[in-house]
């Protein structure tokens, strides 16, 4: 029987559901600020440095973990990570001091984050043969997917049992997907590399101008979009919203970038990238305008939708255009090195912001910014290539 009779390219896509769906969950991080801050008495500024260190830990596993694909195990790398994660979930509810919290949320969590999803998409690239954009798309859709369903069970939970328990209910349901993961890869007869150990391996590509252009536009609409999806919650509140409209708007922002996601990844099957992606920063620009011009809780929710939602395109965009670009079995190495772009993007306008509301109460200068950032990511976004490679 040959190897590709044993492959099951659908129990690979599953996989990665069941593990990169709860993982998601780290984009609802903004539910846990209030009682988090009330508890630790950590300030506003400090706690979006544990979402900014969560990226890093995402970006170090990501970038690291494909070094490890001629060695270890699709399964036995995907247990691994599934470990960390839960650890990490469960050193952050015991934590009783801001180093703790940091360490285990920020390090461990968000290491095993990233190296598990990028270890569950590489093994679906390498086995699925067309449909690469929407593929890779979905795949990112589940990040914010899973934020829509732990943002309202989360706030529920913290204020019925508070947030210690739902963290550790968190670190449970992480184990119990990973085990179920690492069934289903094994199932799937998911590999990490083209060939064998012992063939020859091709060389990897340069990372060129087309690799800078694609993640600065990816940089510039995360800066935007990550401080939305970070402390949305807070935000509709600053504009004067309550506390009830605010968990609505979390949740549906969250969803309406999954939704985008997805799209964005279908879109650049089908059109150029540069048109794809130019769109989806010039949505966002208009959101930051519209809030800039009428700071209301009415356009709040509305505006940061449209910043939201840009993000998810060009994020499904960047997912695609990685797959479009360059060939399969380099998907791993080439997707781990966006994520650098996504980390500073993380590590930039959501930190800043944090450190703005303290120094002003609002996040009107924050607006603004995100908004000058869009303006440039239509500029940059236009240079990238329009051919396409070719998905055999």
């Amino acid at each position: 029987m040959s190897t590709a009779c044993c492959q099951r390219p659908w129990a690979a896509i599953v996989a990665a559901t069941v593990l990169i769906l709860p993982l998601g969950s780290v984009y609802a991080f903004s539910v846990f600020l209030r009682p988090i801050e009330q508890e630790l008495h950590i300030p506003r500024s400090a706690l979006s440095m544990v979402f900014g260190m969560a990226t890093i830990g995402f970006v170090i596993g990501s970038v690291a973990v494909p070094y490890a694909f001629r060695r270890v195990s699709a399964e036995l790398l995907t247990f691994i990570c599934a470990l960390a994660t839960s650890l990490g979930i469960a050193m952050a509810a015991l934590a009783q001091d801001f180093p703790t919290l940091l360490a285990g949320y920020g390090i461990v969590f968000g290491t095993g984050a990233g190296a598990g999803y990028i270890v569950l998409q590489q093994g679906a690239n390498l086995l699925v043969r067309s449909r690469k954009g929407l593929l890779n798309g979905y795949f990112i859709a589940l990040y914010p997917a899973g934020a829509v369903i732990a943002a309202p069970v989360f706030n529920w939970c913290n204020e019925t049992f508070g947030y210690r328990t739902t963290l550790a209910g968190l670190s449970a349901t992480l184990l119990t997907t990973g085990l179920i993961a690492v069934a289903l890869t094994f199932f799937a007869g998911t590999r990490l590399t083209l060939v064998g150990s012992a063939g020859p391996h091709p060389d990897p590509s340069k990372l060129g101008a087309t690799f800078l252009r694609l993640c600065t536009v990816f940089f510039l609409a995360a800066a935007a979009g990550l401080t939305v999806l970070s402390q949305a919650k807070e935000i509709v509140v600053a504009y004067g919203g309550d506390a009830a409209t605010a968990v609505a708007t979390t949740t549906a922002i969250a969803a309406a970038i999954a939704c985008a996601r997805l799209s964005g990844g279908f879109l650049v099957d089908r059109f150029p990238i540069p048109f794809v992606a130019t769109g989806a920063h010039s949505l966002a620009l208009c959101g930051a305008v519209i809030l800039s011009l009428w700071p209301r809780p009415e356009t709040a929710a509305i505006a940061l939708g449209m910043i939201g939602v840009g993000y998810g395109f060009v994020s499904g965009t960047t997912a695609g255009g990685v797959a479009l670009y360059w060939p399969p079995f380099e998907y791993g190495r080439i997707a781990a090195r966006t994520n650098i772009a996504w980390c500073c993007a993380a590590l930039s306008l959501p930190v800043l912001a944090g450190f703005l509301f303290d120094l002003t109460g609002t996040y009107t200068t924050t607006i603004l910014i995100a908004g000058c950032g869009n303006l440039l990511g239509i500029v940059v976004a236009l240079g990238l290539p329009r051919a396409r490679r070719e998905t055999p």
